[in-house]
């Protein structure tokens, strides 16, 4: 059975940080491509970052480019997003996912997601 499960999600000043995890299991971790999305409370879920399965190749959405991370752990079957700078408009649930072959921005391409931990900043 496929699990993501994020964690690391709360409430936060704006202009601190925070780190999300996404622990995966029961598939080949290796062989996908993680990404981490967000839904803001009236929005439509938005890309925010993903990484190859080699973690050799990283993209990011504009709007985080140079404050957030991606990272990865083979090891420990474990994708991060270190989150600096924040803004009240990085409050969302962010949510991690994974696909088969090659970095989509569209939520709908992605095969696996996990439930979501909520990030609130505050200003």
């Amino acid at each position: 059975q496929v699990q993501l499960v994020e964690s690391g999600g709360g409430l936060v000043q704006a202009g601190g940080s925070l780190r999300l995890s996404c622990a995966a299991s029961g598939y080949t971790f290796s062989s996908y491509f993680m990404a981490w999305f967000r839904q803001a409370p009236g929005k439509e879920r938005e890309f925010v970052a993903a990484i190859s399965w080699t973690g050799a190749s990283t993209n990011y959405a504009g709007s985080v480019k140079g404050r957030f991370t991606i990272s990865m752990d083979n090891a420990k079957s474990t994708v991060y997003l270190q989150m600096n700078s924040l803004k009240p408009e990085d409050t969302a649930v962010y949510y991690c996912a994974a696909r088969r072959s090659g970095v989509s921005y569209f939520p709908n391409a992605h095969d696996y997601w996990g439930q979501g931990t909520r990030v609130t900043v505050s200003s």
